[in-house]
C-alpha cells in the first residue's frame, strides 16, 4: 500500500518559524518532522510514499535528492496551484498513479497509530474510506466525528463550538481511501476533504472511523510542536531521546530542552523547557524557558526569552533584553 502524505501547506499557525522551512522541515528532536512521519510509514510496511507538495518543494528535494528517506520511496507531486486538502489529494494520487487502496496522512501529525489495524477494520467494514479520531478536551479546533455502533460516521462537523459538539472524538488525520473516492474530488480547483469530500460520503454511509486511542499531536503550532519535542525527550513516547545534539556546545545549564546541532549556551545561561534550533547562540548567563528559539537566532547576555515565546531564524535579542509571550518576527 501507498501512501500520500500531505506537507503542502504554508505552515501559517507556525510562523515565524516557517517563514523559509515548510513546517515538516522542521526538527523534531533533531530529525525533521517528515522523518518521523515516514519511519512510522515504513514500520507498518509502507514502501512508497506520495508527497503532497505547494510551498517550498525545493527543500525537500535538497534534502532527499536520492528521493528515499527513512527507508521509504519517495514521489514528489508539486501542485500548479494550492488546490485544499482534497484536492491535493487527488492531484498527488493521480500524478503517482495511484488506482488501488491507499492511505492519506497530515504531514505534521505525529502518532503512533497502528495502521495495520485501521486497515483491517476498513476492510472488515467494506468502506469506501476509513479515518483515525483521536481524544481531545476541547474539540471546537478540529473536525468533529460522532459514529454508530457500527463505527459507520453519522456526522463530519468542522470545529464546533465546544459546548455543542456531539463527541470529543477528532479527526485524527490518518485515513484509508479507496480510488472511488477520488472520483467524488472535482478536478484542477480547491476542494476541502473535511467540508466536502468526508460530508459526501457520510450521506451515502461509506464513511466509517476508528478510536486510534493511541499517541498523537498536531505539531502545527508552536505550543504543539514543542509539546511534541518535549514529549520525546521525557519518555512520553517510547525510550526517552538524548535532547542535546551531539555537536552543540553548552556551558550552562540545559533541563527538559532540546538543544540543536551547533547550538550554543553560554557560561551561567539557563534554558529549560525549550527547543534552541540548529547554530543558535544564547548568551552568557541567559534564562530561555518555554520558547522556541530560530536557526541561527542570538540571544544576549542576561536577556531573557520565555513563556512561549518564539524565535524566527536569525534574530537577534539584545543583552539584558526581555522577551514574553511574543513571536519575532510579527506578523506583518
Amino acid at each position: 500500500m501507498r501512501a500520500v502524505v500531505l506537507v503542502g501547506g504554508f505552515g501559517t499557525r507556525l510562523r515565524p518559524l516557517t517563514l523559509h522551512t515548510p513546517k515538516q522541515m522542521l526538527p523534531v528532536v533533531n530529525r525533521p518532522m517528515i522523518e518521523r512521519v515516514l519511519t512510522h510509514l515504513a514500520l507498518h510496511g509502507v514502501e512508497q510514499a506520495v508527497l503532497a507538495m505547494g510551498y517550498r518543494p525545493d527543500v525537500f528535494q535538497a534534502a532527499y535528492p536520492d528521493g528515499r528517506c527513512a527507508g521509504v520511496e519517495l514521489h514528489y507531486a508539486i501542485e500548479p496551484e494550492p488546490r485544499d486538502t482534497a484536492g491535493a489529494i487527488r492531484f498527488a494520487a493521480l500524478d503517482a498513479g495511484i488506482a488501488e487502496r491507499f492511505l492519506v496522512l497530515n504531514g505534521d501529525v505525529l502518532t503512533d497509530l497502528d495502521l495495520g489495524e485501521l486497515i483491517a477494520t476498513h476492510e472488515r467494514a467494506g468502506a469506501e474510506g476509513t479515518i483515525s479520531l483521536h481524544r481531545v478536551e476541547d474539540p471546537s479546533a478540529f473536525g468533529v466525528v460522532p459514529t454508530d455502533e457500527a463505527g459507520r460516521v453519522t456526522a463530519f462537523i468542522e470545529k464546533p463550538p465546544r459546548e455543542e459538539a456531539p463527541t470529543d472524538l477528532i479527526n485524527a488525520g490518518t485515513y484509508v481511501l479507496e480510488p472511488s473516492v477520488l472520483d467524488r474530488i472535482a478536478p484542477d480547483v480547491p476542494v476541502n476533504v473535511e467540508r466536502v469530500t468526508f460530508p459526501a460520503m457520510v450521506e451515502d454511509g461509506s464513511l466509517y472511523a476508528v478510536d486510534g486511542d493511541t499517541y498523537w499531536i498536531d505539531a502545527g503550532t508552536p505550543s504543539t510542536y514543542l509539546a511534541a519535542n518535549l514529549d520525546l525527550i521525557a519518555g512520553r513516547r517510547g525510550p526517552a531521546e538524548a535532547g542535546v545534539h551531539p555537536d552543540a556546545e553548552v556551558d550552562g545549564a540545559v533541563a527538559g530542552a532540546v538543544i540543536g546541532p551547533g547550538a550554543h549556551v553560554g557560561d551561567g545561561a539557563i534554558v529549560s523547557g525549550s527547543v534552541v534550533l540548529e547554530g543558535a547562540v544564547i548568551g552568557a548567563g541567559a534564562l530561555v524557558q518555554d520558547a522556541i528559539i530560530g536557526s541561527r537566532a542570538q540571544v544576549g547576555a542576561q536577556a531573557v526569552v520565555d513563556a512561549g515565546a518564539v524565535l524566527g531564524d536569525d534574530v537577534v535579542v539584545s543583552d539584558g533584553d526581555e522577551v514574553h509571550s511574543v513571536r519575532i518576527p510579527g506578523e506583518g
